[in-house]
């Protein structure tokens, strides 16, 4: 079987981006450890605790490991950008949760791609899927397989394609001749450097690393609790997750739709009115199976009473009173944060909670 065999077989499965690299460890492994080693991960400990050595090599999950096949699937849709306005009432949601939970998809082509690899090769094959859970340097990997390079933003890109793809990884106990990796064509671009509104994307170690700590995704995503005051304005109107430095990246101004239909818009310019009024049971009916859910219900109204200040309508007043009431302290807080600088904004004295 040969790499070529397998992109026919990946997108027979779904997948538009396919690649084989060598189940050995990644060269640049010593990069991501520096990464956590200078504080990047903030809070998720998952990237630095005990399974941080198991990324290291791809045979601690599968120890019969020879070949990864590294897949890609394509999520853009024909929407907005979050760089276009939605209007100052709105909210944005990151373009990789407004439809169906990736998790689901990827793992359903994964589990169709090992079956055929099984089928095809008649003989017992062990295989092992990976899709954004496991422990495994996936970019790295995925770069060393040829479906991109890594850019200053720390996605990888497609040169015909861009970067709005989910990545994967099928382990096989079969040794496949490996593609390789592509040059790096970001050149002296640093658009997505000069757009991140936190700068969170910055130098490091020769290259470009995100500080987690700094990234709207993760504030709004990753961190549990509050979200230091310090860095809320940068949030502006995003509620889970940011595009921005996808959205301004040249290489995705011809970036293909996908025609995946569970990646279908459900959600990503809510009104923050409406997401302020739901009930716990009604944050769970609106965004159940997607990845908008991971936040919780308290984080979700969290950050809606961050944007909800970033964006300072004397409209949203009532609404951030009611959170500002609320027995969870957090949401509270950050409601009682926004409702100050409503008032600061419109001149109006503090009323009330």
């Amino acid at each position: 079987m040969t790499a070529d065999d397998i992109r026919a077989l990946a997108r027979e499965c779904g997948f538009e981006l396919a690649g084989v690299a060598a189940a050995a460890p990644a060269a640049d492994r010593s990069e991501y450890h520096a990464w956590a080693t200078a504080g990047f991960a903030g809070r998720m400990s998952y990237l630095t605790d005990r399974r941080a050595a198991v990324r290291d090599d791809p045979r601690h999950l599968l120890p019969a490991a020879r070949s990864i096949v590294s897949v890609g699937k394509l999520y853009h849709t024909p929407r907005p950008l979050s760089t276009e306005s939605a209007g100052r009432a709105a909210g944005w949601i990151s373009r990789y949760a407004w439809g169906l939970d990736y998790h689901d998809v990827m793992r359903r082509g994964l589990a169709r791609l090992a079956a055929r690899h099984a089928q095809d090769l008649g003989a017992a094959v062990e295989s092992k899927i990976c899709a954004d859970t496991a422990p495994l340097l996936e970019r790295s990997y995925a770069r060393l397989a040829g479906l991109g390079w890594i850019g200053r933003n720390t996605c990888l890109i497609n040169q015909a394609a861009g970067s709005w793809f989910f990545l994967g990884e099928l382990l096989l106990s079969i040794e496949i001749a490996p593609d390789g990796p592509p040059p790096d064509r970001c050149g002296t671009c640093r658009r997505c450097i000069d757009a991140c509104p936190t700068q969170a994307i910055v130098p490091f170690g020769g290259r470009h690393a995100v500080d987690s700590r700094l990234c709207i995704s993760y504030l709004t995503i990753e961190l549990r609790g509050a979200i230091p005051e310090e860095r809320r304005a940068g949030n502006g109107a995003h509620i889970f997750g940011c595009d921005i430095c996808q959205d301004v990246c040249p290489w995705n101004r011809r970036a293909p739709f996908t025609a995946e239909p569970g990646f279908e818009a459900r959600h990503f310019a809510p009104s923050l009115e409406l997401m302020a009024s739901l009930s716990e049971v009604e944050f769970a009916e609106t965004f159940s199976g997607t990845p908008v859910s991971r936040v919780r219900y308290s984080g979700f109204l969290r950050n809606v009473a961050v944007a909800m200040g970033n964006h300072p309508l004397s409209r949203f007043r009532p609404a951030l009173r009611k959170l500002a009431q609320l027995e969870d302290r957090m949401v509270a807080e950050h409601a009682a944060w926004a409702l100050t600088r409503l008032n600061a904004c419109h001149g109006e004295a503090p009323r009330g909670a």
